[in-house]
């Protein structure tokens, strides 16, 4: 599944690009489908800064993936590689349950939008393979593979955009 979202805020991009990768966690009250986010690890060298996050989110779990999900399991590492240089930042997502069957990965770029100006470009591809969740019989792993993508990338897309909503917010609220 293709994940794909664009945000405009009205910030220089070299501001966004900092807060979004130093102020993370202080963003929290600015995203409404975060519960927490802690901050595990940081590596700076050079302009590139290694990170290496905890998200856990929230929210309603369709009957269809209460099978394999619970609002436990909406936890996820997010281990970024963020580059002044270029403004991008370079993600992988690894969810806290069916690690193994999930793999997501992508990439953030920052680009001028005109005078004070920011395009924030998401794309990202997010695959899950049921056969590797305990208990998802063959013959069922297609649409329950299926269910739990959709199901997630329900919740990834608009929470993409949410974020960049949040970091707008927050820079708002840091001007006055």
């Amino acid at each position: 599944m293709e994940l794909r979202a664009d945000a405009h805020i009205p910030f220089p991009r070299d501001v966004v690009f900092a807060a979004y990768r130093d102020d993370i966690a202080k963003m929290l009250p600015y995203l409404p489908n975060v519960r927490g986010i802690e901050v595990q690890s940081r590596k700076d060298v050079g302009a590139v800064s290694e990170l290496v996050n905890v998200w856990h989110g929230g929210g309603e779990i369709p009957t269809a993936a209460r099978a394999v999900l619970s609002e436990a399991m909406l936890s996820w590492t997010d281990y970024a590689t963020w580059d002044a240089d270029q403004l991008r930042c370079d993600w992988r997502i690894e969810t806290h349950a069916l690690r193994e069957a999930v793999l997501c990965r992508g990439v953030n770029v920052f680009l001028d939008e005109g005078p004070g100006k920011t395009l924030m470009e998401i794309r990202g591809t997010m695959e899950i393979d049921a056969k590797k969740i305990r208990g998802v019989p063959g013959f069922l792993a297609g649409k329950v593979g299926r269910t739990v993508e959709e199901f997630l990338g329900a919740k990834i897309q608009p929470n993409l955009v949410e974020t960049a909503k949040g970091l707008t917010r927050y820079l708002q609220g840091m001007k006055k």
